[in-house]
């Protein structure tokens, strides 16, 4: 999976659908940490004016995601469990950035939280996820 977020880095693959029809962008990532960019349009915007809430829990989801895909093994993979996320700052236009790490990497599960910030670092949003270690057949073609 590292690999692949690599290449996606380099520009040498393609981002996933879901991140281009968003418009989010994996910037960054490490061990157990990756970072994700979304520049607000007025398409991402509800009636009243403001980012809606599933677009940021989308960008946090993405973090949250390829910072846990760092963690599996060879022939592990994962998927989410559950996520709750806490909308702090109205959003209306600029770039966002989700910051998302992971808490705990266990033997079944993991806990990854991520921090959603503006441009001066101020909180937006910030979210928590729980992910489940799939292995054999569950992992397969994952």
């Amino acid at each position: 999976m590292r690999e692949g977020m690599a290449r996606m880095l380099r520009g040498e693959a393609p981002p996933p659908a879901a991140a281009t029809l968003i418009g989010m962008a994996l910037t960054r990532f490490g061990d157990g940490e990756a970072v994700v960019t979304l520049t607000i349009h007025d398409g991402q915007l509800n009636p009243m004016g403001t980012v809606q809430g599933g677009i940021l829990a989308a960008l946090a989801d993405a973090a949250m995601g390829w910072a846990f895909m760092t963690t599996p093994g060879e022939d592990e993979s994962y998927t989410t469990l559950e996520m709750k996320a806490n909308f702090l700052k109205p959003v209306r236009e600029g770039t966002r950035s989700a910051r998302a790490r992971v808490k705990k990497a266990g033997r079944t599960a993991g806990l990854v939280e991520c921090d959603v910030v503006d441009e001066g670092e101020s909180l937006v949003a910030h979210a928590v996820s729980t992910c489940l270690i799939l292995r054999g057949d569950a992992a397969a073609g994952r």
